[in-house]
């Protein structure tokens, strides 16, 4: 008999009190033990149409629903008695007569009517028909999307979207995402047939939702972990673009919540399992996301250490200062600020030879920075003949021999004090992989999967197409350009990593709530394109669930703000919402004090996340139970049930500084596209509920959000 759990199961079982959870766990071991002849008594509930369903006595008023076949045991709900004998006189466990897929089925006359809330018309959703949306479709395409017989007539009554959103929430998810899909001009891949005579628990759509647990580790492990951190879920749909042979670099693109860093996780996963004799790097571009992502891997890779050996989880600054020692020598790299005094010093020798030209601070850092030191320039007609993308400022030969000047200066002074920097770092750690090849030694890692790949810099690209970009699957990138905020465009093909032909979007959205996407889209245009003319349709892209409206608010003062986010806190924990499934998001650290004092004032611990994540990545019952606060920088691939995005406020988003830095008002745009992109971030990384505020007058931001209104 197989053993197995529900996402259903988890699902209630996280929101049980923490002792609750303690007596329910105890009892799934036991059952566990011995589903054939566990030793307590079952009753079946005889008022459910699925006359399989058994209720289990846990402790004085909680029980536990379990689905018991001869071949399987399947826990499946746990709630006090009343709610959890609705829950299984509700629902019915099917095969699906097109697909062979498990799947819960709502009974039709006990589903009460749901009204969505109305949304305000956003580009990209879905017009309002004046006939059914899906009234041309015949049963046998509906039923090949994973649709239940039994909700074909609910289906082709649907006329709009909020009627869709509310259905969708009563249908399998397989179902929902393909009606969603096809509501907004999508073409969705019907789901997969069973084989003939194979398990309707082992069909790709029925592993969203049933697992089977083959030992108690497992089962702890599942426990432990809510379902979607615990499963690591790779969709069906996705599974093509992991297990896919490459010709050459490859790209999946999307906005956020679509599951690119899924596909990274189990791409990474597939290269070091199906090539057991190479070697596999997942990068990304920070020390902290990189910590996020080993910490997601141990949950998905746990019982297979083996694996484990094969496969490093490193940001690229780490790994590039260990390849860096091993193959060419000590590295020491100066610090931002060092850098700075020895650019004022090299200006300071040479602003008397220019002719009267002046430039400010900023510029000159920022010049050298991005296009000087990013492209290792070491003679000036390189510099001379570059084309400056992303740097809006037009200068003449003139204006750049001055520049180059200093530029000359900066780069004795550095090679004076042994210093390097990053840039040159991987430059010449690209040029040590060159000559490996070319002596026919093999590379340090077969394979590169990187998450995040919108932030690369040019020095890092260089480097990885040096490592593993000549071989086939050598380089798989994943990443946003919604997302960018910390580099400069570039052209990846001027670097020899042309992803054309090899570039995919995601367009399902698993971890936002329609409502939190739709709002936050308005930051961002339809369509986001790289300098080599790849293109991100976001216009296409479909949440499948409902949630609760955003709230944006504009106050008065900073008091009126704080007692209101203390007031939303203590409301999200009121409907028993865990305290680590929130967060506090401020755009840096002069608005974090604004972010303790609302969370002191609702009486909640809290901790300040560092860049380990050390509260996000520990094991369960090793990190005290707290609210999350952070800036919007660390908020980079997290999520959380609930967020608050306070101090948004003019002067605050965008920053001040960064704008009072440029030197030319042609170079605005790219600061106020990286600061939205930021924006962005921090508001989708809420699943659920998302508030966020400001002191009037507030940041322009906030009015493409819209609905702003003024707190009294």
């Amino acid at each position: 008999m197989d053993f197995r759990i529900a996402d259903t199961f988890t699902d209630s079982l996280a929101r049980l009190t923490g002792e609750e959870q303690k007596i329910v766990k105890t009892t799934a071991f036991d059952l566990q033990m011995n589903p054939v002849n566990p030793g307590m008594q079952l009753h079946r509930i005889e008022q459910s149409k699925d006359k399989r369903f058994w209720s289990a006595r846990v402790g004085r008023d909680l029980r536990l629903i379990i689905h018991r076949t001869e071949a399987s045991f399947l826990l499946c709900y746990v709630a006090h008695h009343d709610q959890a004998y609705r829950w299984a006189e509700r629902r019915k466990l099917e095969v699906h007569p097109t697909t062979g897929a498990a799947q819960w089925v709502e009974i039709r006359e006990r589903v009460e009517e749901i009204v969505a809330p109305s949304l305000p018309a956003s580009a990209g959703a879905m017009p309002s028909p004046t006939r059914a949306l899906f009234s041309d479709r015949p049963d046998s395409e509906l039923l090949a999307y994973g649709v239940p017989a039994d909700w074909l007539a609910d289906v082709r009554s649907v006329t709009d979207e909020d009627e869709l959103l509310s259905l969708a929430d009563h249908l399998p998810a397989e179902a929902a995402e393909a009606l969603l899909e096809l509501a907004t001009g999508g073409r969705p891949a019907f789901a997969m047939a069973a084989v003939t005579g194979a398990s309707p628990f082992d069909h790709p759509d029925a592993q969203r939702r049933f697992r089977v647990m083959h030992d108690v580790e497992e089962l702890e492990r599942a426990l432990d972990f809510p379902w979607d951190k615990w499963t690591i879920f790779l969709h069906p749909a996705q599974r093509q673009w992991v297990e896919r042979s490459y010709s050459g670099p490859a790209r999946i693109a999307g906005s956020a919540g679509t599951g690119k860093t899924i596909v990274a996780l189990h791409r990474a996963v597939f290269l070091a399992r199906s090539q057991p004799d190479n070697r596999v790097l997942l990068t990304t571009f920070s020390d902290t996301l990189a910590h996020a992502l080993h910490d997601k891997l141990r949950r998905l890779i746990s019982n297979q250490p083996r694996l484990a050996e094969r496969l490093e989880v490193l940001s690229l600054n780490a790994i590039g200062q260990r390849l860096y020692q091993a193959q060419v020598g000590p590295a020491r790299v100066a610090s931002e600020d060092v850098l700075r005094e020895l650019m004022q010093s090299a200006w300071d020798e040479c602003a008397a030879k220019l002719n009267g030209m002046k430039f400010s601070p900023s510029f000159l850092f920022s010049e050298w920075e991005e296009m000087v030191d990013a492209w290792q320039f070491d003679r000036w007609e390189s510099y001379r003949d570059i084309k400056r993308l992303g740097r809006k400022t037009r200068l003449s030969e003139s204006q750049r021999a001055a520049l180059w000047q200093v530029f000359e200066h900066m780069q004795r002074k550095l090679a004076d004090r042994g210093l390097q920097t990053w840039a040159g770092l991987f430059t010449q750690l690209a040029s040590a992989q060159s000559r490996r090849v070319a002596a026919g030694q093999a590379p340090a890692f077969d394979h590169v999967v990187v998450d995040e790949a919108q932030d690369l810099s040019v020095a890092q690209l260089r480097f990885l197409s040096a490592l593993a970009g000549g071989a086939p699957n050598g380089l798989f990138f994943a990443g946003d350009l919604g997302q960018r905020i910390f580099q400069q465009p570039f052209s990846w093909k001027s670097l020899g990593v042309d992803v054309r032909g090899r570039s995919r979007t995601l367009h399902i959205n698993y971890r936002t709530s329609h409502q939190i996407r739709i709002q936050a889209d308005r930051l961002l245009g339809p369509e986001v394109s790289d300098v080599d003319g790849n293109s991100e349709e976001r216009t296409g892209t479909v949440s499948v669930f409902n949630g609760p409206t955003p709230i944006i608010r504009l106050f008065k003062n900073e008091d009126q703000e704080t007692h209101t986010v203390a007031n939303w806190l203590r409301a999200r924990i009121s409907e028993g919402l865990p305290v680590r499934d929130m967060a506090v998001f401020v755009r840096a650290d002069a608005q974090m004090d604004r972010a303790r004092a609302a969370t002191e004032l609702a009486g909640i611990a809290y901790t300040v996340l560092d860049g380990r994540l050390t509260a996000l990545t520990a094991m369960p019952g090793m990190a005290p139970d707290e609210l999350n606060i952070a800036t919007m920088h660390l908020a980079k691939g997290l999520e959380f049930r609930a967020v608050a995005v306070m101090a948004c406020d003019d002067e605050v988003l965008p920053l001040q500084e960064r704008i009072e830095s440029i030197a030319d008002k042609a170079d605005l745009e790219e600061v106020y596209n990286t600061e939205r992109h930021l924006l962005y971030v921090a508001c989708t990384r809420a699943r659920d509920w998302l508030l966020v505020t400001s002191v009037e007058p507030g940041s322009e931001f906030l009015q493409d959000l819209q609905d702003v209104r003024l707190a009294t």
